[in-house]
């Protein structure tokens, strides 16, 4: 049987019909539509390598980082999970560059359908690759934005009206069922408008500009069968998964029954047999 050994990280996608998943590994790039349905086994090897500087960590935090690297950089800050408290205008941003690119890059407030309808946010250059990753099947613009702090306070505006989190269990059960995200979105503009502490910068164009595009983006994942019971593998308790490779959502894939995170165990040193 083929072997694959190194750090694995973040899979990497095409928005093709259905979604074209691919695994690092180390410095190759392993396609995994072709593999489902067939056996495949992940061996976890002992050592993590952080993604960030490559150094070995005893312990991952936030998805593959050591832990100075965790406490240094600007992408492990709260701000990063909450934007909403952004703190760059009071010139605390752990790197101040970083910030700069990332969190004043074009954004867009969006809606989603995963486990159930969702209001989440990215960077405009993320479309449609957050969407997948959160195992969305169907999503829609809602507002282009200046910065990441603005598309925060949208979304924390929204949350009075809608949940802005995914049910990764449930999504991985199956898919939910189709809404019509155009009427939503409407419906969702009109609470805005009536909110008395809205943020300010709503009704500012200068800052966010309500979108109008109407054409869902649609996505089908290469799943064969979904888990009953969804039962979730941790490599830190457990080395090895290995069975029939069920298929692949977000960013889990379906092993036997068991499902894991990828994006949760990145910089995980594996031996892959398929």
């Amino acid at each position: 049987m083929p072997v694959l050994e190194g750090p694995i990280r973040k899979m990497t996608t095409d928005l093709l019909d259905p979604v074209s998943y691919q695994l690092p590994v180390g410095d190759q790039m392993l396609k995994l539509n072709p593999l489902i349905g067939k056996e495949i086994a992940f061996s976890f090897a002992g050592a993590i390598s952080c993604i960030a500087c490559g150094r070995k960590t005893k312990k991952s935090f936030n998805q593959g980082h050591c832990y100075p690297c965790f406490k240094r950089l600007a992408s492990c800050d709260q701000c990063i999970i909450k934007p909403e408290l952004c703190h760059f205008h009071e010139g605390t941003c752990r790197e101040p560059e970083w910030g700069q690119k990332n969190c004043f890059a074009p954004h867009i407030v969006y809606l989603a359908n995963s486990s159930g309808l969702k209001v989440g946010i990215t960077r405009a250059s993320q479309v449609p690759t957050r969407w997948i990753d959160q195992g969305a099947i169907e999503a829609l613009p809602m507002f282009e934005v200046v910065d990441r702090r603005t598309t925060g306070l949208i979304e924390h505006a929204l949350r009075s009206f809608i949940s802005d989190r995914t049910d990764w269990r449930k999504m991985l059960k199956g898919d939910p069922d189709s809404v019509d995200l155009v009427s939503i979105r409407a419906q969702l503009m009109r609470q805005l408008e009536e909110m008395v502490d809205a943020p300010v910068q709503i009704k500012d164009e200068a800052f966010a500009v309500p979108s109008t595009l109407d054409t869902v983006c649609h996505i089908r994942f290469p799943v064969h069968e979904y888990p009953e019971k969804v039962k979730s593998h941790n490599f830190d308790k457990d080395a090895k998964i290995a069975g029939n490779f069920f298929g692949i959502k977000g960013q889990y894939l379906m092993i036997d029954g068991k499902v894991f995170n990828v994006r949760k165990f990145a910089g995980y040193e594996m031996e892959i047999t398929f």
